[in-house]
């Protein structure tokens, strides 16, 4: 059997949250309950780093501004993963190229990252930091339960997958100006800051 459904759905996955994927992978594999997760993910330093760096997202995700934060650095660190994911992926279950489920895990892993930075950032122009923590326990919760219905059914889970993602891509569209109108705030408040601390600063 292809493993381009389970390939595709951990790739959308780690756009969300690249080291609940890893870890729930990887403790699928060393328990046992799939032989389809390469031994490189079941390693105790990559579990117990993954584990580390989930904790901390987890605190991070739900924290209005720093989410935008940290998405921004994971725009590099997600796609990769994904990417990462993909390639072992295949190389464990041989079925499928290393570098086309990459390239598949990677771009599926850029497009949802890319749908949940643009939620967050209209999100995040909203006063009450209550939505952040709603949104990010769902996504915790989506790649969570994902993820783990993957590995029974990865043809049901690929097309959930895969209507989540469009749905996704559709609703940021319609949020575009809102960002754009966040952004132009941000800039401005930036802007506002440097002006301030350029008055207050002491003559030579």
């Amino acid at each position: 059997m292809s493993v381009l459904p389970l390939v595709f759905t951990s790739g959308w996955a780690s756009g969300i949250n690249a080291y609940a994927v890893v870890l729930l992978l990887g403790v699928f594999g060393a328990t046992g309950l799939t032989d389809d997760v390469p031994e490189a993910m079941q390693r105790p330093e990559v579990l117990v780093i993954a584990g580390v760096l989930f904790l901390i997202e987890a605190v991070a995700d739900k924290i209005p501004y720093l989410d935008s934060a940290w998405d921004s650095v994971h725009t590099v660190v997600r796609p990769v993963a994904g990417a990462w994911v993909g390639a072992l992926l295949a190389g464990q279950s041989g079925s499928m190229n290393d570098v086309v489920a990459g390239l598949v895990g990677g771009s599926t892993a850029l497009a949802s990252h890319t749908v949940k930075a643009g939620t967050r950032m209209a999100i995040n122009t909203s006063p009450e930091p209550f939505s952040n923590v709603i949104v990010s326990l769902a996504e915790d919760l989506g790649v969570g339960g994902l993820v783990t219905f993957a590995m029974f059914h990865p043809q049901a889970a690929a097309i959930i997958a895969a209507v989540l993602l469009a749905a996704g891509l559709t609703v940021l569209i319609f949020l575009i100006s809102r960002i754009r109108r966040y952004l132009r705030r941000r800039a401005q408040r930036r802007e506002e800051r440097r002006l301030v601390s350029r008055v207050d600063r002491p003559p030579d």
